[in-house]
């Protein structure tokens, strides 16, 4: 008796439904959700000279946005768009901007000001100490 032969075409659909999974999987349209476990305690971020008065910086491994809404007024947020969950991309124009879907939030709330966001960007706990950021996930 023959071992079963999976045709090309069973492989290609097998794969491109792993593939969608997987897709969903890194950037789901879940609005939010709950955010990745808190941390214990601050996290330094470096230099505050590194974020621009009326605008702000990505700390991309973190997943926290810093910004500075006036001469040292520092705000934190989360980095992850509330929309679909993409890492917003940068701070132009007084706006925390996502480029997967063109939402807007504004650098002193973290309000939208342009959606699909249905939500703000949750506010994170900022301090400058010895002229570095800490920022705690709260």
């Amino acid at each position: 008796m023959s071992e079963p032969v999976a045709s090309r075409r069973t492989v290609l659909c097998c794969a491109a439904v792993a593939l969608a999974g997987a897709t969903a999987a890194g950037c789901s349209s879940s609005g939010g959700g709950k955010e990745q476990a808190k941390s214990a305690g601050p996290i330094d971020l470096g230099s505050a000279a590194d974020v621009p008065v009326g605008g702000g910086k990505v700390y991309r491994e973190q997943a926290v946005v810093v910004t500075q809404p006036a001469a040292g007024q520092y705000k934190a947020f989360s980095a992850k768009c509330t929309h679909a969950g993409c890492l917003v991309n940068g701070v132009v124009k007084e706006q925390i901007q996502c480029l997967c879907h063109g939402s807007r939030f504004g650098i002193s709330d973290g309000a939208v000001q342009d959606g699909p966001a249905p939500k703000p960007l949750p506010e994170y706990q900022v301090a400058v100490q010895n002229g570095n950021l800490q920022v705690t996930k709260v």
